[in-house]
């Protein structure tokens, strides 16, 4: 192989999710159908919020953000696996796998804290709704939205930037549909002991730091709802928290299921499922999380299909 930029491999093969011929074209159709419904749900939910004026909220934005994100990280994966299950060779050159590690990077991370985010907005609506217009001001909401990105970008660049001082020179198949961090650490024949200080060191931050946002929040929550006198009241208050529950549980509970596995030998069929589930199947299913159980999109879905109809 010819010498590349810090590495003496200048491509990679991905092993793919299956080595069985007969289930590559069931599988693409499968796949395909899933990133049309993400692509569908996720940009839909970005217009509807756009287009809908009592969607311009906090909370909505928030929203916006979270499916802008879900969107992207299911392109940065799945079309390149959609090509895999039909190219007769599934190659994948040395700058793409970088390309494709650091945005996946970028969007697993920033998902983590923008569900940090959504979080704090219904702790603040709930715990403290006199003061909501004040705490989760325009400015306090655009700040807050930015900051998700620049961690996201910033732990990205790290880990990426730490691959490039590494060696792959023994062996260039990813036993992976994409190129993964851990997976990719694997095939080094150099030193990898900055990469995995790096990558335990940003996983507890950026696992911790979300995590406890979350429970404290929702602690807090479920404390103001058990003061609510009315059983109509703490339902309402608990029915704006539901969607956003739903989507942590999914979100966090594939995250638990990829990484908390017992068996090394299961570790590597289990391991490309739980990343299928945390990868592709999450972003699609969020936006159909929060359409089917979240009142104010379906009156807003509603209104935009109304107007349609009277043109």
């Amino acid at each position: 192989m010819v010498a590349g930029n810090h590495s003496t491999v200048t491509e990679f093969i991905l092993a793919g999710l299956t080595e069985k011929p007969e289930l590559q074209l069931p599988l693409f159709f499968v796949f395909l159908g899933i990133y049309v419904i993400t692509v569908v749900g996720n940009l839909g939910m970005i217009i509807l919020i756009g287009l809908s004026s009592h969607l311009h909220t906090p909370m909505y934005y928030f929203l916006s953000s979270l499916s802008f994100i879900d969107l992207c990280q299911s392109t940065v994966i799945t079309p390149k696996m959609l090509v895999n299950f039909v190219a007769e060779k599934n190659i994948i050159s040395y700058p793409e796998c970088m390309t494709q590690l650091y945005f996946f990077l970028v969007f697993a991370i920033s998902e983590c804290y923008m569900l940090a985010v959504m979080a704090y907005d219904r702790y603040v609506a709930i715990c403290n709704p006199l003061l909501y217009n004040v705490i989760m001001s325009y400015q306090a909401s655009f700040s807050l939205i930015l900051g998700v990105y620049i961690i996201g970008l910033g732990c990205a660049f790290a880990h990426t930037g730490c691959m490039f001082r590494i060696h792959f020179c023994k062996y260039d198949v990813i036993n992976h549909y994409f190129c993964d961090l851990i997976y990719l650490l694997k095939l080094s024949c150099s030193s990898t002991y900055v990469n995995e200080l790096l990558i335990l060191i940003f996983s507890a931050i950026n696992i911790l730091a979300p995590s406890l946002t979350i429970l404290s929040s929702y602690i807090f929550i479920i404390a103001s709802i058990l003061r609510i006198r009315s059983t109509e009241g703490r339902f309402k208050a608990f029915s704006t928290c539901s969607s956003h529950i739903s989507a942590v549980t999914i979100f966090y509970g594939s995250a638990a299921f990829m990484y908390l596995q017992s068996s090394p030998v299961k570790s590597t069929d289990q391991g490309k499922v739980s990343s299928v589930f945390y990868t592709i199947a999450v972003p699609m299913l969020n936006p159909l999380i929060y359409s089917l159980r979240n009142k104010d999109v379906n009156v807003a879905l509603k209104k935009i299909l109304e107007r349609r109809r009277c043109l």
